[in-house]
């Protein structure tokens, strides 16, 4: 409660996609928001209505497309006020990818994206656009299950990844029982996907994008090479505490995350269920930077060859995550 009297909001938006029936099916990722859903309630005193779920499940009436994950988005984030400290979270377990990035100065670099049912990707780009919006006192965690996430909010400061933890090598991965498929679609594979669809033979992965979806498209192909830049820098003009972003990727920029069949059990990500394992394993609040070390752990000692990671300001790393009491 703040100073006001105003009770703090705890909002959250859960994207799972499994692309039933095609070539790039999945199979854990509703399960996993499915199951962070109960912890939400259970736990960290979400309610009921304050939980979008977006799934591709064949009966669900709105699907995960790149349109609708990023409208539920902002109505999350319209629906914050400045000053009472609201709690957002996103979670998203789906396939992830990395494409060629449009800025001048990185004419040989990739940046992240995620892969909704569409095919319309959500970039880094995008996600910076909706961390630079949220009011003063607001955090916004982001989880993603996906691979090649580490990144996925542009210019977030690197807490735990490649360049601030040595990784040991991970031992072999025991498959007893278990089927083991990569959350990654190559760029190629996006690419062809989209061409099948347009009929536009370019290997401008924007030019797709904007013939498919147009105003709906991600930023990063809507707007001149200048105004991403503009747009990304925009966080060295603010006091470093400002920014609320806070990403718990399921790997490094560079890693797969493995989405996992266990013979009759439930499937699941490997990291939503690191996830789980580590808050079960600690029933007392956490701080963020812990809970991805123990999920590093956890995934280590059952073989998985992926390193989550922690991108946020300094501040955030020590908080606590999702402001647990």
């Amino acid at each position: 409660m703040d100073p006001q009297g105003m009770a703090k909001k705890r909002l959250a938006v859960l994207v799972g996609c499994n692309y039933p029936n095609t070539r790039n099916e999945l199979h854990g990722c509703i399960n996993d928001v499915l199951a962070m859903k109960e912890t939400l309630l259970t736990r960290f005193g979400f309610k009921q209505e304050d939980i979008e779920v977006l799934t591709d499940e064949p009966e669900a009436k709105v699907k995960p497309t790149g349109a609708n994950i990023k409208a539920a988005l902002r109505r999350m984030v319209d629906k914050a006020q400045p000053g009472i400290g609201d709690v957002l979270l996103f979670h998203y377990s789906g396939h992830g990818t990395r494409i060629p990035s449009v800025k001048p100065a990185h004419p040989f670099k990739q940046d992240e994206a995620i892969v909704p049912c569409d095919f319309n990707l959500i970039t880094d780009v995008d996600f910076r656009e909706l961390v630079n919006q949220l009011p003063k006192g607001t955090s916004f965690t982001m989880i993603s299950d996906s691979c090649h996430s580490g990144g996925l909010i542009d210019k977030e400061k690197e807490q735990i990844g490649p360049f601030s933890v040595f990784s040991n090598i991970s031992p072999a991965m025991e498959t007893t029982n278990k089927t083991i498929t990569s959350r990654a679609l190559p760029f190629k594979a996006v690419l062809d996907h989209l061409i099948s669809l347009t009929g536009i033979s370019t290997s401008d992965i924007g030019t797709h994008l904007l013939e498919l979806f147009g105003g709906d498209a991600g930023l990063k192909f809507r707007l001149p090479a200048m105004d991403l830049m503009d747009l990304s820098e925009t966080m060295t003009a603010r006091e470093r505490h400002v920014d609320s972003g806070i990403l718990l990727s399921g790997c490094q920029a560079d890693e797969t995350s493995a989405d996992v069949g266990v013979g009759n059990g439930k499937a699941y990500g490997a990291f939503s269920h690191a996830i789980q394992t580590v808050l079960k394993e600690n029933g007392g609040a956490l701080k963020n930077k812990q809970l991805v070390m123990m999920a590093r752990d956890v995934l280590e000692r059952l073989g998985f060859h992926q390193h989550p990671c922690l991108y946020c300001s300094d501040q955030n790393a020590d908080a606590t995550f999702l402001s647990q009491l």
